[in-house]
């Protein structure tokens, strides 16, 4: 009698996000918070299994993450498959949060028109959400004119019909995980190309796209920036390097350049490939430039492999803070400790989604799910505290 009345205090005094949280762990859509860690360590889509995993850094959350699985389109008759996004923002958290609202239903309703699903579709899926945010950036510019220095690297992989779709702008990296059955091993195959000025192919396509431009890339604090301001050379929003009307007053003057531009220093194209799966394709790995910071594609897709499916993406996650925290001679334990806005001197914002290929099949039609990566839930007090202390990268 005593245990029970105990139980039943405690089941009062427990703070609300956190009876949510544990019974998240238990549902197909929901995952756990445990600090500025959010994770699904298991769960099952049209073609296997997944893992997904998130780690704060910033005071608001900028990375954004999805899974969907079931029907690629408004008709019943599919097509169906798997979609996987990461939208790892910078400057703020509006941009990456638009994407994650919109750029899965505008693939769905151009996947009905072409009643297929095709890199075509995922194009002006892209095309779409970045206009899309353009109209918000217009209409907020009066009144936030910093929106338009905010903008997300985008990256998709959509599996459907024994393809594998993969589109990208930005940084974010997906990475394949074959087996090579002589030997055992499973290779690291990279599939995204990424748009870093870093990149010396990056810094010649800038400079062939923009040849009267001698300073379109810029080594500041030896760091390759286009214009000296942003690292990667395409991107969704970051409209005042896209729209001349908006680089200007009331624009912060360290966004405003000096000189005009008559056509968009970055680009909204995606690179999109299409690739057969293979029997031997274990598994994928979609991940924010976070955990790569930390990890060689053969390191995680090793990490992946010598362990069980559940939790794979939070194991990711953990061997990079691990990695970081060695970098910074302190131990893991002692950088778990501190909180969110401070801990972006330390790692990134990191967003981890291990797919796992094969278990389901790909005719199916079912489990139909849809998973939204977490992070700390913020009273509207304490989002508008943050948003006043964001400043675009």
């Amino acid at each position: 009698m005593l245990s029970s009345l105990m139980n039943f205090l405690r089941a009062c005094w427990q703070p609300c996000a956190d009876r949510q949280a544990r019974r998240g762990c238990g549902s197909d859509s929901a995952g756990c918070q445990d600090g500025l860690l959010w994770y699904k360590d298991h769960g099952h889509h049209i073609n296997g299994e997944f893992s997904m995993a998130v780690v704060q850094a910033n005071n608001l959350l900028e990375d954004q993450s999805q899974l969907e699985s079931g029907p690629l389109s408004l008709l019943e008759s599919g097509p169906y498959g798997t979609f996987v996004g990461i939208y790892d923002g910078h400057g703020g958290p509006e941009t990456s949060r638009f994407i994650c609202a919109n750029l899965f239903q505008h693939l769905k309703v151009f996947a009905t028109e072409e009643k297929a699903m095709s890199a075509n579709v995922i194009k002006k899926a892209f095309q779409a959400t970045e206009e899309g945010f353009l109209s918000i950036v217009t209409k907020q510019w009066p009144m936030n004119p910093q929106i338009a220095a905010v903008g997300s690297c985008c990256l998709v992989g959509v599996i459907c019909d024994g393809k594998l779709y993969i589109a990208n702008l930005g940084d974010s990296r997906a990475v394949l995980g074959r087996l090579v059955r002589s030997t055992g091993e499973v290779l690291p195959i990279q599939l995204s190309s990424e748009h870093n000025a870093s990149i010396p192919s990056v810094r010649q396509e800038m400079q062939s796209s923009h040849p009267d431009d001698p300073r379109i890339v810029v080594l500041k604090h030896n760091v390759w920036r286009v214009k000296g301001l942003i690292q990667i050379s395409r991107s969704i929003g970051d409209v005042y390097l896209k729209k001349p009307e908006f680089n200007r007053e009331p624009l912060y003057a360290k966004f405003r350049l000096q000189e005009p531009f008559s056509r968009p220093i970055l680009s909204s194209e995606p690179a999109i490939s299409v690739h057969e799966l293979d029997p031997n394709d274990q598994f994928l790995i979609f991940a924010s430039d976070g955990l790569w910071e930390h990890l060689s594609n053969q390191e995680a897709v090793d990490i992946v492999h010598k362990n069980p499916h559940s939790g794979s993406a939070r194991r990711l996650v953990k061997a990079a803070m691990q990695e970081a925290a060695k970098k910074r001679e302190m131990r893991y334990s002692d950088l778990k400790k501190i909180d969110r806005g401070v801990r972006r001197h330390f790692h990134d914002d990191t967003t981890v989604i291990v797919v796992f290929l094969g278990s389901s099949g790909s005719g199916g039609r079912s489990p139909v799910l849809s998973v939204r990566g977490g992070g700390v839930n913020l009273s509207a007090k304490a989002v508008a505290a943050s948003k006043l202390n964001t400043t675009p990268q």
